[in-house]
């Protein structure tokens, strides 16, 4: 079956950049910032984007470029009859298995969009804006049509193929995003008292940051840019062995981590220039913003934009997502891609039904003690996701081996990489440590390292994450090919 490619350096880009940029910058980025104090965790998280989430997308473009395979193929075609497969197998059923609710949540940012552009949001006493979101979210009927009415966009989308399709796509949404972030950062900015919300977001106060919040950022580096989850290696498998690997890797984690601090400019200067608090968690853009945009001139038209930006942002991930599912089973099953895509996105409706009924009908049914949404969210972003990101860098570091990655990430010697050595560092030792601490840190395994007066004893941590770190490497070494580099 005939491989479709990426037919432009912008669409490459766009596309990328699309996948990272989504609700985890414009909605989760906001309120974890305001919640972790501001300018200090923004340090922590810039830090830990390139200590940690840049080596790890090179690793994963370099494994799709080079097979030019899904996510399960590149594995079967660089460890033959080894089971490193089922990395791949997990990285695919993480992205589906996000893509069930996160088009969920998309769902609630378009059934906002639809009430502000009716008028019917602006007109919401704030004081009302809790209760009115959550009758949305709880209502048995409105939120499965609108993940129907996501999911059949993305569909629709991921149908036409990668050039036709998601490029194009991303060519269009991703300057229309800018162009309202744009927009609303200069509204933002100009309104009174919005020096004290871009004082919050760039002047750092370090006595605001614990070390919870500096896992957070830990945690959100990895996810922000869609790592352990096969997109960016999918997307890596239409790249052409011309391009840079290196110089996209870094415009995408540039991209991704502007759009996510414009996105604050946006929220943090209004939410402090009508005296409301940054730290309001989830909630922030369903009940705080709406409150700001009413009290705001002009806040109807505002309030639309800003609706449409989220709406765009999540479009963008939901292709990326199921994109990674369809690549794997045409090629893995030799399937069609508009047969494959429809049972796809079926297959992910019907999944999501059960998360979208745990806010309403299916409330108290409970699964070890969480309604669907909360495990299916549990099992991914606290177990899968880290999984994932912890065996692309145990293979791209010691099986594959970081020589035959820079290879690749060089393009054979035309493009040379200056910090190979720091980049083979990050992926066999730094970022699996890293990721470690963020699963032992997500399942709460940080109790187990609390001192006697109950602060967390970091050397302890560090050392835990070593010691398994040199268990799974050792496993994996076992069935590293004899002829294998390094």
């Amino acid at each position: 079956m005939k491989r479709d490619n990426f037919g432009s350096k912008l669409g490459i880009l766009a596309a990328a950049a699309g996948s990272a940029i989504g609700l985890g910058n414009i909605w989760k980025f906001p309120y974890i910032t305001g919640q972790n104090g501001g300018a200090a965790f923004i340090l922590v998280y810039l830090a830990c984007i390139v200590l940690v989430g840049l080596p790890v997308m090179l690793t994963e473009f370099a494994l799709g470029r080079r097979t030019h395979k899904n996510a399960v193929g590149a594995f079967k075609e660089l460890e033959p009859n080894k089971p490193w497969y089922l990395s791949g197998v997990v990285s695919v059923s993480t992205a589906f298995i996000i893509l069930s609710f996160y088009a969920m949540i998309a769902g609630w940012v378009f059934a906002y969009l639809s009430r502000s552009v009716s008028g019917n949001l602006i007109n919401v006493a704030p004081d009302k804006l809790g209760d009115y979101f959550g009758a949305i979210i709880s209502s048995g009927t409105e939120p499965i049509v609108w993940t129907f009415v996501i999911l059949s966009l993305t569909a629709c989308v991921v149908i036409l193929g990668v050039k036709t399709g998601i490029e194009k796509c991303s060519k269009v949404l991703m300057p229309v995003l800018l162009l309202i972030l744009i927009g609303l950062m200069i509204r933002s900015v100009t309104l009174d008292g919005a020096s004290k919300g871009l004082e919050f977001l760039f002047k750092p106060d370090f006595s605001q940051l614990t070390k919870e919040g500096v896992l957070e950022a830990l945690g959100h580096s990895f996810y922000s840019l869609s790592l352990g989850m096969a997109i960016i290696m999918t997307y890596g498998s239409y790249i052409d062995k011309k391009e840079n690997l290196f110089k996209l890797a870094v415009q995408v984690t540039i991209a991704d981590t502007l759009i996510a601090l414009m996105a604050g400019v946006v929220i943090f200067p209004a939410v402090f220039a009508y005296g409301l608090e940054p730290g309001q968690g989830p909630g922030l853009i369903f009940v705080t913003l709406p409150a700001v945009f009413k009290a705001m001139p002009f806040g109807a038209f505002f309030e639309t934009l800003f609706f449409l930006l989220i709406g765009i942002a999540a479009l963008t991930s939901t292709i990326s997502l199921m994109e990674v599912v369809v690549a794997f089973v045409t090629e893995q099953f030799n399937i069609g891609r508009k047969k494959a895509t429809v049972l796809i996105a079926l297959a992910l409706f019907a999944l999501s039904i059960p998360s979208t009924l745990s806010f309403g009908p299916w409330a108290e049914v409970k699964i070890f003690g969480k309604n669907f949404f909360d495990l299916f969210d549990y099992v991914t972003a606290k177990i899968t996701l880290p999984l994932g990101g912890v065996l692309v860098c145990l293979f791209g570091g010691w099986i594959w081996g970081t020589k035959n990655a820079v290879k690749e990430i060089e393009s054979n010697g035309l493009y040379p990489f200056s910090w190979s050595r720091l980049y083979s560092f990050a992926v066999k030792f730094l970022a699996p440590i890293a990721i470690i601490i963020i699963f032992v840190h997500s399942i709460g395994l940080m109790e187990y390292f609390k001192t006697d007066n109950g602060n967390l004893a970091t050397t302890n941590v560090f050392l835990a994450g070593g010691v398994l770190l040199f268990v799974l490497t050792m496993w994996g070494l076992k069935m590293r090919r004899t002829s294998g580099e390094e």
